[in-house]
């Protein structure tokens, strides 16, 4: 088994197994997660076989001697295809540690892809991730709704729906990301003093790249924007990004208009609708209302976990040991 690098010089390669893959989305694609690059410095890694077939990839930066599983990614661990077993990932891991040991790097942090985007199942990473004793350390507590089982609405949220829909609200696909980033800064600002992790010209600039993954759904009232929500549509999730509405737009329930309109009309048909996490900026407390309004939708909870291992006190033995079992 050889790990390699990414250079530039594999993006090809890169991408068409990203595209095969059974749990890679187009955020592990290189225009997606080199729009950023100045900010993070790659080292993502490349895992083949020894006939030189890639087996895995990991979506990755350095931060000093920390390896990071890309922190520019809302989720992602080690990327594979439909030949991916357990005992497989486990080699996976044991050479992929024993290449950043020898480089120097002295821990990792992993952020696992949930299972809802997965294709087929792809969790050998948790099974390889306790035999080389990594740390729990976060756990993200998002808010999904499965296509599957759907659970109706709460009173209020219908009832909020209504009242948008009598005043007058429409909801429909917008190319007006200028109007809603004013909308999504003025919210942010005011509500955690914060700014939208993506600047107005890298949402755009995203958009224009993936036009039918980054996706503004816009609530308008007499010809004003009022609200929205930025999605990001997956094979099998579609994830509210971002979401925002004025004050004229709280006022008549617009949001509430624009989730009917998305999880019953837009993404009945999507296995997942996901609203992303509640939880409160830089803390593991969650905002109860913004996630009592999220479960109000039918929506329940799925988890992304991050992980951290020591490379210091690390030896492949335990790893080894499921191998040669």
């Amino acid at each position: 088994m050889e790990i390699e690098r990414y250079t530039p010089a594999r993006k090809a390669e890169w991408d068409e197994f990203i595209r095969r893959s059974k749990n890679g989305t187009f955020l592990f694609l290189r225009d997606y997660m080199d729009y950023h690059e100045d900010r993070f410095r790659d080292h993502s890694l490349m895992v083949r076989d020894a006939r030189g077939r890639l087996l895995a990839l990991l979506p990755a930066h350095e931060n000093g001697k920390r390896l990071c599983s890309h922190e520019g990614l809302t989720y992602g661990g080690f990327v594979s295809d439909d030949s991916m077993k357990a005992l497989k990932m486990v080699a996976v891991f044991a050479e992929s540690l024993s290449y950043l040991k020898q480089h120097d790097f002295e821990s990792v942090t992993y952020r696992t892809i949930p299972h809802i985007y997965h294709r087929a199942p792809a969790q050998e990473d948790l099974y390889a991730l306790l035999l080389s004793d990594a740390e729990l350390y976060s756990r993200v507590v998002i808010s999904a709704v499965p296509g599957h089982h759907r659970l109706p609405f709460q009173e209020l949220r219908r009832r909020g729906s209504k009242k948008a829909s009598n005043l007058g609200v429409t909801v429909g696909a917008s190319e007006d990301f200028d109007s809603y980033w004013k909308i999504l800064g003025d919210v942010l600002a005011e509500t955690y003093d914060a700014k939208p992790v993506h600047a107005l010209g890298e949402i755009r600039l995203l958009h224009d790249r993936f036009p039918d993954n980054v996706k503004l759904y816009a609530a308008d009232l007499d010809g004003e924007m009022v609200g929205g929500v930025v999605v990001y549509d997956t094979a099998r999730v579609a994830r509210a990004q971002y979401i925002a509405a004025s004050e004229a737009g709280k006022k008549c329930n617009a949001l509430d208009r624009v989730f009917d309109y998305l999880l019953n009309q837009e993404f009945r048909d999507k296995p997942f609708f996901e609203f992303g996490t509640s939880q409160v900026p830089d803390s593991d407390n969650l905002n109860r209302g913004l996630i009592e309004q999220k479960e109000g939708f039918g929506a329940r909870t799925v988890v992304y976990d991050y992980y951290r291992i020591d490379l210091t006190r690390w030896t492949p033995d335990a790893l080894q040991g499921a191998l040669n079992a």
